[in-house]
């Protein structure tokens, strides 16, 4: 009997060491000498400290501050551990509400805001940890952050075109704009 199990025992060790160890450790490595910012998360570091990640999205939420795509990760905000989207359907009055209120919550922060709001400003993503929004939630943002900053509201507008980016490829996705990146531009716009 251990004739026949022996070989399943020894086959089970060599696949679990390729898998589970080589193949991990060879990738690991292959992505630390090719893309070696992107293997580290693509951290931004400003004066020594890190700031947060190009590729996960962070809650702002201070007037002078570009606003983020809202999270459905729980029990905390844009936590990694947690991606998921809310699964709410558009007829789901739990995401009417949501939306409803989110809203709201724009309308209340910036008086002048009367046009349509993007839905990006409203809804969730898949993930929950979208860093990016469009071109248009940001231009919409343009008045609130200028106005809580005291700067003109034009010199906020050509920060975001300045930050702005195109479709993947050309083709792919929409332009859009890393909310961490325009926002650390802002700040160093106070410090000039």
């Amino acid at each position: 009997m251990f004739a026949q199990i022996r070989p399943a025992l020894v086959l089970f060790a060599a696949l679990s060491v390729l898998s589970g160890i080589a193949y991990p450790l060879a990738v690991t490595g292959i992505a630390q000498v090719v893309w070696p910012d992107r293997a580290n998360g693509s951290l931004t570091v400003v004066d020594g400290k890190e700031r947060g990640s190009r590729l996960i999205g962070q809650p702002f939420s201070a007037p002078g501050y570009f606003w983020s795509r809202p999270s459905a990760t729980s029990p905390v905000p844009y936590d990694a551990s947690g991606s998921t989207g809310s699964n709410l359907g558009p007829t789901n009055p739990a995401l009417v509400t949501a939306v409803h209120d989110r809203v709201a919550t724009l309308k209340q922060a910036d008086p002048t805001l009367t046009g349509p709001i993007p839905v990006d400003l409203v809804t969730t993503s898949g993930s929950g940890l979208d860093p990016d929004i469009s071109v248009a939630a940001a231009l919409v943002q343009v008045n609130r952050v200028a106005a809580a900053r005291g700067v003109p509201a034009e010199q906020v507008r050509q920060l975001v075109q300045a930050h702005s980016q195109g479709r993947s490829l050309g083709f792919l996705g929409e332009p859009r704009v890393n909310v961490l990146l325009l926002n650390l531009a802002l700040d160093d716009l106070r410090k000039e």
